[in-house]
């Protein structure tokens, strides 16, 4: 297998059965090495390195970035992590009384806060709309979301990949009739790019942000925002600084207001061209089907073992390096620190609403053995425990 070479080139615990991939990604050896080399540059000279040197890494990042999504340099600024450029969007955004933002009732929390927060200070809506589960297609998806839609809609947010269930879901087509409409599309792709191919010339969304520090590898702390370009001067940075009324202005405002913000370490943006260098020398599409394929050939098998139905179709559609079972557990926190402590598996038990997930990642280290292991663990921790029923 392709990915049998790759394992050494991470940095993750020997003794840690890593299925957590999804959380916070993890980084090759190759990409850590540049990413400490930008540093210590940072600190044998750090004015150089903030106000030229830097700004010049910066724009070769964009530049990589912007021919690896196929975008405009111009129209993407890094952010630390998507739930920053989630917040950057929500608080400009001119809602009046009775506007709504239509989404799914499967979103990162994280973001449902944000923009309930921004929604009740401006008296608007944000409507989650139910989505039935199992999903048995994208049309049966795509229906269940547009009955939340209403001539108040000004905005469809939503997951490229979810982050609880671990679904694709058909944002080309949602972004497709939110066009035909004349209704904006943010796509939170924070598992996005390297895990599904992200075209966004293609894809058409009016924003998208994406994590690179997930599935593409960067270091963390490493994200950033496209914006369409005629849309980007209704924007407002959260942080004003040097950028506002700049001195020295670039030739973008959009560049100036988000990525000119005084003292900060931005190395991790900086290793861009190193990670994209990475995928491509290592052939990443193929590592990433052999990812999706096992991914794929142990679903069946858990959801037998918890007594649970997959979540939606098992194929490239749905699920792709990420699985989200279903599991009855009274104790979430409890099995996941008895899974860590006892048997020394990362791995997540994410409660969403009124249901609980256990949700694997396959990345290039991960072996079947792995989640042989796993398994193992969850067939002892049934007969042995009251924390899992089935």
């Amino acid at each position: 297998m392709i990915t049998d070479t790759l394992r050494s080139q991470f940095l993750l615990r020997k003794d840690i059965t890593f299925l957590n991939f999804g959380s916070f990604g993890a980084c090759p050896s190759p990409v850590f090495n540049r990413y400490q080399q930008y540093q210590l540059e940072l600190e044998q000279e750090p004015v150089q390195f903030i106000v030229k040197t830097g700004l010049e890494y910066l724009k070769a990042s964009r530049i990589a970035l912007g021919t690896y999504l196929n975008c405009n340099e111009d129209d993407l600024v890094f952010v630390t992590n998507p739930s920053y450029a989630v917040n950057l969007i929500a608080k400009s955004l001119k809602l009046e009384p009775g506007d709504e933002i239509l989404t799914t009732d499967l979103e990162y929390g994280a973001c449902d806060r944000t923009f309930q927060y921004y929604c009740e200070k401006a008296g608007a809506r944000y409507v989650r709309q139910p989505i039935g589960l199992p999903l048995t297609g994208k049309e049966q998806f795509t229906e269940d979301l547009l009955k939340g839609l209403s001539a108040k809609t000004k905005m469809i947010f939503i997951s490229h990949i979810t982050s609880s269930t671990a679904l694709r879901f058909p944002v080309e087509e949602i972004c497709a009739i939110a066009k035909s409409k004349g209704i904006l599309v943010f796509v939170d792709g924070a598992h996005g790019p390297a895990q599904t191919e992200v075209n966004l010339s293609a894809l058409n969304a009016d924003i998208y942000t994406g994590a690179c520090h997930k599935w593409m590898m960067a270091p963390k702390g490493c994200s950033f925002l496209y914006v369409k370009r005629e849309l980007q001067h209704l924007f407002d940075p959260l942080v004003i600084s040097w950028g506002f009324n700049s001195t020295t202005p670039s030739h973008s405002k959009f560049l100036d207001y988000h990525q000119t913000q005084g003292t900060r370490d931005f190395s991790a943006f900086c290793t861009v061209p190193a990670v994209i260098d990475f995928l491509q020398q290592h052939n990443w599409a193929a590592v990433s089907k052999e990812c999706r394929a096992m991914v794929q050939a142990n679903a069946l098998r858990f959801c037998e073992l918890l007594k649970s139905e997959p979540l939606a179709p098992v194929n490239d559609d749905f699920i792709l390096q990420l699985f989200s079972v279903p599991i009855n557990t009274p104790e979430p926190e409890t099995l996941k620190d008895l899974l860590f402590n006892k048997y020394k598996i990362e791995i997540p038990v994410m409660p969403h609403a009124d249901k609980v997930y256990l949700r694997y990642s396959i990345q290039a280290f991960n072996t079947q053995q792995d989640l042989d292991i796993l398994e193992d663990a969850l067939k002892n921790i049934i007969q042995t425990t009251n924390l899992i029923k089935v």
